[in-house]
């Protein structure tokens, strides 16, 4: 075991990557800790793979992971996460973007106290447009909608004690999610205001479409943090105010249709024709989705319960144990 392993995702970065490594190098010099530095390298299409060959094989503490074919980030880091030795992991990433000389002050506030540190980016040096406003729109929503509350969530420089990081199921896209999936988990987090550097090299590989994906998944990470394992409360919540409501306007119209036989005799009952009112389509296409919620419901009960029962999957999670040990007696 060592005490720190750095993941950096990779993906056609060949010229950024042996400054940063002499960067990284260069921070940790006077830190006293063994480390590794984890390159995975994401089916780069340019000269990555030679070059990351040729950093490991000058650096015994680098270690590269190559995939077949671009998996994405969030695999990028999963592979990270899955082979780390280190009792401390960082994450970053490779555009050099992130400066490795903020990743003491990370490590001096991950504690007992918390689990894992964010970068907050205090000044952004990237466009206004195409980057600095969809992510302050999609913080915003996230924020809102999640409840956890932080500066910068899409920063990738984080800080995380390794036992929390390998607990993390990452699929998709979900690395833009961590702090909701810590959240989630029950750890504490804090933020540290960290350097953000202009990219000197390469091209960035994001845009304004990744905006629409982000919301997309939040309504994932949202459904699986808060229904993920009672998915019949979020269903069968929606079908009975469904139900209940094409119930109501069913149980209004039957009466208006009683109450003038009522008051206009047997001419004005069958004058009243319920099946002239848009009101009662309505009332039945509601009492229909009503219950088909309650069916989709039941169903996901089933996976759900599939799901934990056959992998043996806890559905809590344990922070530590206290227990007095037994006192022995002699006979």
């Amino acid at each position: 075991m060592i005490d720190l392993s750095i993941v950096i995702p990779v993906f056609n970065e060949a010229p950024n990557l042996a400054p940063l490594l002499a960067e990284i190098d260069a921070a940790l010099a006077r830190q006293g800790m063994t480390y590794e530095v984890l390159f995975v390298d994401d089916g780069s299409q340019d000269d990555t793979a030679a070059t990351l060959s040729a950093l490991q094989a000058a650096h015994a503490h680098v270690v590269v992971i190559r995939f077949r074919r671009n998996f994405g980030q969030t695999a990028a880091f999963a592979a990270g996460f899955d082979h780390a030795r280190g009792e401390m992991i960082v994450t970053m990433d490779a555009d050099r973007q992130n400066d490795p000389a903020d990743i003491p002050a990370l490590l001096a506030r991950l504690g007992d106290d918390c689990a894992v540190v964010n970068g907050w980016r205090q000044n952004r040096r990237d466009p206004w447009l195409s980057r600095r406003l969809p992510s302050r729109l999609a913080n915003l929503i996230i924020a809102r909608a999640s409840g956890v509350r932080l500066r910068d969530r899409g920063c990738s420089l984080r800080a995380f004690r390794a036992p929390v990081a390998r607990e993390l199921r990452l699929y998709g896209e979900m690395h833009r999610f961590i702090p909701e999936l810590i959240h989630s988990a029950g750890h504490q987090m804090a933020e540290v205001p960290v350097n953000h550097r202009p990219r000197v090299a390469g091209r960035s590989k994001y845009g304004l479409s990744r905006t629409f994906r982000v919301l997309l998944d939040l309504v994932t990470v949202l459904f699986l943090g808060r229904y993920g394992d009672r998915p019949m409360h979020l269903f069968g919540s929606l079908g009975i105010v469904s139900g209940g409501i094409g119930f109501l306007i069913g149980l209004i119209l039957s009466w208006n249709k009683i109450w003038a036989g009522l008051t206009g005799g047997l001419a004005a009952f069958e004058a009243y024709r319920l099946s002239d009112r848009p009101a009662l389509l309505l009332a039945v296409l509601l009492i229909i989705i009503g219950v088909q919620f309650l069916v989709i419901g039941l169903l996901s009960e089933l996976l759900v319960r599939t799901y934990y029962e056959t992998q043996n999957k806890p559905v809590y999670r344990i922070e530590t144990i206290l227990r007095a040990e037994p006192v022995l007696t002699e006979p």
